[in-house]
Formats: C-alpha cells, structure tokens, sequence
C-alpha cells in the first residue's frame, strides 16, 4: 500500500502495463490495445471472407432485417412530430405540404456555397481485394488449426483464385476491420459481424461455430497486425476483457475460451464495462450510461461495485440514429437521387455514420448544414453530391423517443442458445469473503458487505430488452435503488459513456429529459450528467486497464491451463466479477 502511495501513476501504468492486453468488444467496434498505452485502437468488429456461394450475399446479416410496417411508419411519424414540438420546429405534414418551395430554396443556397475542402468530406475508397501470394497473411496462421464448419467449408473451397488481369496475384483469405467495410458488392466476399445488439450474432444462418471462428480470426489479426504479438509470445502476455453488461454468462465463457485456449494468453480476468467506466473516470459511484453503436444500457455502480438490479438495456445506438438521419434526408427529399442501401453496401453506413457525426446534434430551431454526400456504385467512379440537410436535431433525439428508430434491422440474435446453469458473474456481495491479513494489504480498508444485504439476489435468467427512451430508462434504474441519499447521489453522477456520448447538446438534453421523467413524488430536484476525464469512446477500456494494473493480487484471474482443464469451480474465488480485495485496492489508489 505504500508503494501505490507513494509510486507516479505513468510509472505504474509503464511498469505494470506493458505485457497486459485489454480488450474491449462491441457490437461494430472492438477496442483493443496494451494497458501501457494511452488509447487503444478501434477497429470495425467485422470480417469478410471470400466465398463462392450463389446466390452471393455481399452481407451475412441482410436477410435477417424485416420491412417496416405500416404501424411502426405511422409511430415513427407520430414519433417525429413530438419531436418537432419539443424542438419548435415544423411538423412532418407541414414539411411535406410545403415541400417543393422548400426544396428548391434549399438546393438554390447549396449551389451558391463553396465549403472548403477537409476530411469529412473526403469520400471513402474501394477495398484492394488482391494480394500478393508470396506476401500473404495467411489464414493457416490464424485459424488453420481450428474446425471450420461443413456450410463456409463449401463457401470458402477454391478460395484462392488468380486474378484475370494479373498473375501471381489472389484473393485474400480474409479481411478485417475498416477495410472490410469497403469492399464492393461486385467482389466475392460476405461480411460478418461475430456481435449483433449486444450479443454473439448466432443465427441459423450464422453458426455458433462460425461466430466462434470469426472472432477468433479478428482479435488474432489485430494482435499480430496491429499490436505485433505473434502467438508464440502470448505466454508473457495476460488479457484482460471489458465486457458489455448485454452479454449472458454462456457469451462470456465462450470468449474466455477463445482468449486462453484459442490466442493462448498465459491467464486473463474479466470486468464489466459499467464498472470500468467508473474507474476510467477515476470515479466510485456513477450511473453509467453506455451508449454503443447498436445498443445503449444503464446501470448503477456504488462504491466500485455494480448493481445488477439496475441495469436497463435499450436496443438502439448510434447505428439508428444514422438510419434515422438518412429517413429524414429522404422524406424532406434532401438527399440526393442516388442509391443509399445500408444492408447490403456497408460503404453507405460508413458514410452516414460519418455525415451523423460532423452534423448531428440536439438544439431548439431549424438545424440545417451544407454537406458532401457521396454514392459508391460497383464499376464507376465514386460521386459527390453537395446539398443542405435538414432537421439535423431531429435523429439523436431519437434517444428519447425511440419510435423514430424503427428497429427492422438487425434484430437481437434468438435468445434459447445462451440459457446457461454456470454462475459466471458472481454476486460479490453474497459471498463470504476470507480476510488476507497476513500482508497487512488492506488494514484500514472497510468496504462492507452488509450494506448489499437488503439487495435482493436473483437467480441466472436472460437479459431482457426495454421499450422506453433513454431518460425512462435511466430514471427507472436509479430509482430502483431504493435509497433517497444513494438515488441523490446517483442523479447527480450521471456518466454518458460510448460514441454517441460525443453527440453536441446531448448532456444537457439528458439532464432536462431526466428531471421531466423524475415522478413528482420523489424528493429530488436536481440532475447532473458528469464531464468524462476520458474520450468516452473508449473510457471502459481506460478502465479496464486501470484495474488490471490495480491488481496487484490477482486472486480473480484465471490461469490458462486451469482453464483448458477445469473450467469454473464453485468456490474457487476465481469468478468474473471483481473481487473484494480489487475493490479495495483502487478504492485506495483513487482516493489517496
């Protein structure tokens, strides 16, 4: 303990950092990197592989997206003009009456206008599909070893072909990452994303074994391509994974198995993404707000420990609003007359994600900003389309209303798969911890466990979805605390974690929508959303390294070997929450 006094933070994380990977996955994105670093790197959670199936789908996922009903239109446009009211802005219908006057004043002040030229607007760039055959990155070195199942077996024979045009070139076995977003529909491969709303994407048309190969294949290239640590080195390299709080026990197993069998880490512990955040903002007690590209939850940490009776899970995130974005450009007929399909060309999301980013935001009155919207058609150069969309304050909102993002893509996986009677996220405060007094760690130290005794503890049961926006929500997971002076505290500590986090205007939004959903029957009148030290982007992984370094006793880390052998042991302390002794050890650190 007097070393953690006395020692500079740089100097710990230096020390203590350099041989701990922190692994941070998503649903689009998965941040990965050494804890030594300041930042990790953010790579698309996707890969393509090449295949000869026919019909070809350029996207693994398309078919499982449904039509919009008439229903979910008429509420979506329900939806829009509440919006509209709240924004004092016009309604749909009086847009769609006036549409032309306001179309041609539109398009006539875009033509008068020359932004400059800078990176927002510089269009993306097809995909180099060929390689060299004696440079490539093989597949044999990621997943040779590992059984691919019998339906990509098929799709993936004679999957090295020569290019027409030029000899001793072939098709690369697999892209990741970013570049496995812009690769043309035109070229022979499918896009798969291991991760969909928050869980593994298993499907029947998606294997569990395939999901399985996938991820293996993506976090070992990042490891050997991006962070340079073959498989043959990873023996001095322990993992740690931040994990979403969507992800059921059996989810968490199977990545565990793919970090110690698979990547062959010597030990690794995990931690929930909720309670890294806090520690990434060298915090105790927040209510974290973590909002992903496809899934957004809530849940309430005190004192360094996570209360699972809080947690909420929305099935939105960024990805929606940027759907919303291009329903909006649409209906004003802003956008321009080209083909925009989110589905099946993953170039067109990139882009809108980007446009959602640069121009999105949430503010009274009329939002509108010049913009470059570019079209990505197989065979033809890339075009450029300047116009002014509209009603740009309209799409985060959707936050709060989540009607206006219809969710007819990319539906949860089917929830049989992961029941599960292996207690993975063990309830810390329904244990009985030994004390380790022998070393003197923690002799002033007195978290307590009593405090937790009237939580009430519920049996393994799968993760269940809400239908309420984003101020519901985090009103309803505070207040299901209990406690008037926690529920104070808490409302005064919100945390907004996860890309969307950076969207202008959105924290004072959440504070006025928050105190507006508070019932008038509780005694409390003030909200506060907490500026985040971190990038919020990747705040959780900041954490989860904090706390790797932190743990100085290692008592929750599970060992390779004991892994491959023994799985979980009831009572062998080494479960995937964190333990009592890490609590007290960054309590102390942070509060000293």
């Amino acid at each position: 303990m007097d070393y953690l006094k006395s020692v500079v933070p740089s100097q710990l994380i230096s020390e203590r950092g350099s041989n701990l990977v922190v692994i941070n996955p998503g649903s689009s994105n998965i941040r990965i990197g050494l804890a030594s670093q300041d930042a990790p790197f953010n790579i698309p959670h996707c890969i393509a592989r090449y295949t000869n199936q026919v019909p070809k789908r350029s996207v693994q996922d398309q078919i499982l997206n449904s039509q919009v009903t008439t229903e979910q239109q008429m509420e979506r446009e329900q939806a829009y003009d509440a919006v509209a009211r709240l924004l004092k802005i016009p309604f749909l219908d009086e847009e769609v009456a006036n549409n032309n006057n306001s179309y041609l004043r539109k398009m006539g002040r875009v033509d008068g206008y020359n932004p400059p030229n800078n990176r927002k607007d510089a269009a993306f760039s097809w995909t180099n599909v060929y390689q060299k055959e004696d440079s490539q990155y093989s597949e044999t070195e990621t997943s040779g070893n590992k059984v691919v199942d019998n339906e990509f077996a098929d799709q993936n024979q004679n999957s090295d072909p020569k290019e027409p045009s030029s000899s001793g070139h072939s098709f690369k076995q697999f892209i990741c990452g970013e570049e496995a977003l812009k690769i043309s529909p035109a070229e022979p491969y499918c896009l798969c994303r291991p991760v969909r709303r928050g869980h593994l994407n298993i499907s029947e048309h998606y294997s569990m074994q395939q999901v399985f190969e996938d991820m293996y294949a993506i976090w070992d290239w990042i490891l050997i391509e991006k962070l340079h640590i073959p498989q043959s080195e990873r023996n001095m390299y322990s993992a740690i994974l931040v994990v979403p709080e969507t992800f059921d026990n059996r989810e968490i197993k199977e990545m565990l198995s793919i970090v110690l069998r698979d990547l062959c880490f010597s030990s690794a512990v995990v931690h929930q993404e909720g309670l890294a955040a806090v520690f990434g903002n060298g915090l105790s007690t927040a209510c974290v707000v973590n909002m992903g590209a496809q899934v957004t939850s809530v849940i309430c940490i005190e004192d360094g420990v996570a209360l699972p009776t809080t947690e909420k899970t929305l099935p939105f995130g960024g990805e929606d609003i940027a759907r919303c974005l291009l329903w909006t450009q649409r209906h004003h007929q802003t956008w321009p007359q080209i083909r925009t399909d989110l589905l099946s060309k993953p170039m067109d999301l990139l882009m809108l994600n980007r446009l959602k980013e640069s121009y999105c935001e949430i503010k009274e009155g009329e939002v509108d900003a010049v913009a470059v919207v570019h079209s990505y058609e197989v065979d033809m150069t890339v075009g450029s389309h300047k116009t002014r969309l509209s009603a740009l304050n309209v799409p985060p909102m959707g936050l709060f209303y989540p009607m206006l993002l219809v969710p007819d893509v990319y539906p949860p996986p089917p929830r049989s798969w992961f029941h599960d009677y292996e207690d993975m996220l063990e309830e810390s405060w329904h244990l009985d911890f030994p004390r380790r007094t022998e070393d003197g760690l923690f002799p002033n130290i007195n978290v307590g466990l009593q405090m937790w005794d009237s939580y009430p503890v519920h049996a393994a049961k799968p993760k269940k979805e809400e239908t309420v926006g984003l101020a519901d929500a985090i009103t309803s997971s505070i207040l299901s605390t209990g406690r008037i002076e926690l529920q104070r505290k808490l409302f005064c500590s919100i945390q907004l974690i996860g890309g969307v986090g950076l969207t202008s205007g959105l924290v004072p939004a959440v504070e006025e929508r928050v105190l507006h959903a508070i019932p008038s029957n509780e005694a409390i009148d003030t909200v506060e959303v907490l500026q985040s030290r971190t990038n919020p982007t990747f705040v959780s992984w900041k954490g989860g390294a904090i706390l790797g370094i932190l743990d100085f006793g290692r008592d929750a880390w599970i060992h390779r070997g004991d892994w491959i052998r023994n799985g979980i042991h009831l009572g062998s302390g080494r479960k995937y929450k964190d333990s009592y002794y890490l609590q007290a050890q960054a309590m102390c650190y942070i509060n000293s």
